[in-house]
């Protein structure tokens, strides 16, 4: 049965079908319930899947330290989910979470005058919008994420531009995660259009291609190699990979974007990743965030 669903993922993620009119997440939606039904099945049982998904795990360690019969709403947890340990070192963390003053600045940041007299609010009337970017300009005809359009808004206002990996980006980024988050919405993220999809099509290529001298895919790590072991990490899979975003990274010290996470991942592949405002960087995160469809926000996070 697992090989079956294996099989299927692997044609739903690389196999693109006719849309029709008023209906352009239709593959874009079979993709996503594909891998919310891998993901769910890797995941009911590590100990009896362990030559089907984990291999290299022994079946003492799959069974100490891995959690069992996850759900969908489970994963946005990310590896946290299922890794034991590092769940409780999660959890003690999130006691004192080292973000909360990060949150503070964002919404300071959000009420404070421009120049001109506008602000952030002029642009962004309602603040859970988390879980609705990136999403697709119809006028344009491109994807905008939420950092572009943090970066569009500023300079429309007569003011610089942001770093899009950290600072003053992250930090309203987390004020809108952290209203998004309390108001209890979900990952929400339209294809309205040919061009849209087409859009989505682009970012999942670039998700199941391989690239750089390792010759690694994205799914390669968070797909396939989900739930693995990398020396003392365990690989988190791609459902509910977006929706804590930003995130206080230890290894960072501080709060960054998704652009910066995934920046970072395609440096590991071996490869020179996208620029944050790309079309090619926009059309990955579009995929990515539509694969989370239906999951609650529960941003900002941690992570190791």
């Amino acid at each position: 049965m697992l090989s079956k669903i294996v099989k299927a993922v692997a044609l739903v993620a690389l196999t693109s079908c006719a849309l029709n009119a008023g209906d352009y997440n239709a593959q874009a939606e079979k993709d996503r319930l594909a891998l919310v039904k891998y993901i769910e099945a890797k995941f009911k049982d590590p100990v009896k899947n362990q030559a089907q998904f984990f291999p290299y795990t022994t079946k003492e360690e799959l069974a100490t330290d891995y959690a069992k019969n996850l759900k969908f709403d489970d994963f946005n947890l990310g590896s946290y989910a299922f890794a034991k340990d590092a769940k409780e070192q999660y959890e003690a963390i999130k006691e004192m979470p080292p973000y909360e003053d990060a949150i503070d600045e964002g919404e300071a940041l959000y009420h404070k005058k421009f120049a001109n007299g506008n602000s952030f609010e002029t642009c962004f009337p309602d603040v859970t919008i988390s879980g609705e970017y990136p999403k697709f300009d119809e006028k344009r005809k491109a994807v905008i994420s939420i950092t572009s359009a943090i970066n569009e808004c500023l300079v429309a206002n007569g003011e610089k531009a942001w770093n899009t990996k950290k600072g003053h980006m992250a930090s309203l980024e987390a004020y809108f995660a952290s209203q998004t988050t309390e108001a209890g919405k979900k990952m929400d993220i339209k294809i309205p259009s040919k061009e849209a999809a087409n859009a989505y099509e682009a970012g999942k290529q670039y998700y199941y291609s391989q690239r750089g001298y390792l010759k690694l895919s994205c799914a390669s790590c968070h797909i396939q190699g989900a739930g693995q072991r990398v020396r003392n990490e365990k690989l988190s899979p791609l459902l509910g990979q977006v929706t804590q975003f930003p995130v206080h990274r230890l290894k960072w010290g501080s709060l960054g974007t998704l652009e910066r996470r995934i920046s970072g991942c395609i440096v590991d592949e071996g490869q020179v990743p996208p620029k944050d405002n790309s079309e090619e960087m926009h059309n990955l995160l579009y995929f990515l965030a539509y694969m989370s469809n239906g999951m609650a926000v529960d941003g900002p996070d941690i992570r190791k």
